[in-house]
């Protein structure tokens, strides 16, 4: 906790103050991983267009497990393990957060707006597509001969990735994002 204050230039008992235990920044720390990875596909409604709804959020998991690949790793560290820290979080709030975006891909197959598919493995698929490249950087980067990931491997990750999983559900891609 003391290189934890240092880092963070406060004193640790400030870090106490907010955390009270090493388990408890951990936790804040899993939370916020998480809640920064379904920002973009939080507030996703019936009346979006799955199309773009589900390209936003492919390519924003994308970007973040470009910016932070120490997270993704956490995070699956955490849930290899068994999730023996994350059991509560998983059924009480991941849980209803999933049902209520399934809700939403199940309005948009009942409307006609997409092929039907099952929505929980669409976003397990989109979770385990866009968090290879920070779970696998090492060896994404060798087998592509990169030093690291630039702004055209990003770019073109993103297009691929949501140009796959578009075409699976029946929806029109479009090519020209940044």
């Amino acid at each position: 906790m003391q290189a934890i204050a240092d880092r963070a230039g406060m004193p640790k008992a400030n870090i106490h103050y907010h955390f009270k235990s090493k388990q408890g920044l951990y936790l804040a720390v899993l939370d916020q991983i998480i809640d920064t990875w379904n920002q973009p596909f939080e507030w996703v409604s019936a009346d979006d267009d799955p199309a773009e709804a589900l390209d936003n959020f492919i390519r924003n998991k994308v970007q973040q497990s470009y910016n932070d690949p120490a997270a993704s790793r956490l995070f699956a560290s955490e849930i290899i393990q068994g999730a023996p820290h994350l059991q509560e979080y998983l059924r009480h709030r991941m849980r209803p957060w999933v049902k209520a975006r399934v809700a939403v891909i199940e309005n948009w197959i009942k409307a006609g707006k997409m092929r039907e598919t099952d929505p929980y493995q669409l976003i397990f698929m989109i979770w385990a597509s866009t968090q290879h490249y920070a779970d696998f950087q090492a060896q994404v980067l060798a087998i592509l001969n990169k030093a690291e990931f630039d702004s055209d491997l990003l770019q073109e990750t993103a297009s691929f990735i949501s140009g796959m999983i578009l075409r699976g559900c029946g929806l029109s891609v479009k090519d020209n994002k940044p």
